[in-house]
């Protein structure tokens, strides 16, 4: 539509509901089969959103198969302070250990604040 802009369109205040993403790439154990990453994408999923403090998550396997990182999970918390609630919860510290921790052998954790504006040492 000429002259409209789409952004518009998005309600005020869209980002407000989810203001870090949390993202984390994994490096997988070499001896593990492709299916299991399949299997890791639906525990991620079926796990992680039992945490109250979760108001999303995502994860995916690697298109390009050179990429150094196979596996990632990201999910969306209102805060910093919702992120160190999610990272004690006993849901996540047993899909860590159980789930994640014997089919990885590194992690790179990335926290991005996604409110325009927003300075991010209030986050």
């Amino acid at each position: 539509m000429p002259g409209k802009n789409p952004v518009a369109r998005i309600p005020s205040g869209w980002y407000n509901h989810a203001m870090v993403h949390h993202i984390v790439l994994f490096k997988m154990r070499p001896e593990l089969p492709p299916e299991k990453v399949e299997e890791l994408m639906m525990q991620t999923r079926m796990q992680l959103l039992k945490i109250p403090v979760v108001l999303g998550v995502k994860c995916g396997k690697r298109i390009d198969p050179d990429c150094e990182w196979p596996f990632f999970l990201a999910v969306d918390v209102e805060s910093m302070e919702k992120l160190a609630i999610y990272r004690d919860d006993p849901v996540h510290l047993k899909f860590f250990e159980e789930t994640i921790k014997p089919n990885t052998i590194e992690r790179l954790a990335l926290d991005y604040e996604m409110e325009p504006g927003k300075d991010v040492r209030y986050s």
